[in-house]
């Protein structure tokens, strides 16, 4: 138990110290909310060592968390409905088994920018956002790669560590 609570508190850790990274990173590709999405790293390790319940613990920890240092009630707003969206999708994906850490960080990717999309059009009650959506699943696939190929070295990594 013990030893939970501290992977725990270390995952914490890292992944808001990759959002707050993130937010020194010049990232701007003229598409407002595109992130790279350091912190996301850390839930897809998380879900591959601990499991989904513990993996959505710490991802609504970090939106949380790193909203109230970073960003303000919106910014936990549409974190939240994307990160929510895309751990539901991962860990579905990941109990299916036929899809490799890569193509299950791909596809959280781009179910994260789906629900902030979602939350954008509830806000703004209007549906003329959805011009993003082409722009936004380019991105989010684009992004989910890259945290998945850094995500499966980790894992790589830390195969021999039990959580």
């Amino acid at each position: 138990m013990r030893s939970k609570v501290a992977y725990f508190g270390v995952f914490i850790a890292l992944a808001l110290i990759f959002s707050y990274i993130e937010t020194l990173i010049p990232f701007q590709i003229g598409i407002p909310g595109v992130k790279l999405g350091l912190a996301n790293l850390i839930i897809v390790v998380a879900l591959y060592k601990t499991g989904g319940k513990e993996a959505c613990l710490l991802s609504v920890t970090r939106v949380v968390l790193s909203g109230f240092i970073f960003g303000n009630l919106f910014s936990i707003l549409y974190s939240l409905a994307g990160g929510l969206l895309s751990l539901a999708i991962m860990v579905l994906l990941k109990r299916n088994g036929g899809f490799s850490v890569i193509g299950v960080s791909i596809a959280g990717g781009v179910m994260h920018n789906v629900g902030q999309l979602i939350v954008a059009m509830l806000v703004v009650e209007t549906f003329s956002v959805v011009y993003y959506v082409p722009a936004l699943l380019i991105a989010g696939l684009i992004t989910g790669m890259i945290i998945g190929v850094a995500a499966n070295e980790m894992l790589k990594r830390l195969i021999n560590i039990d959580m």
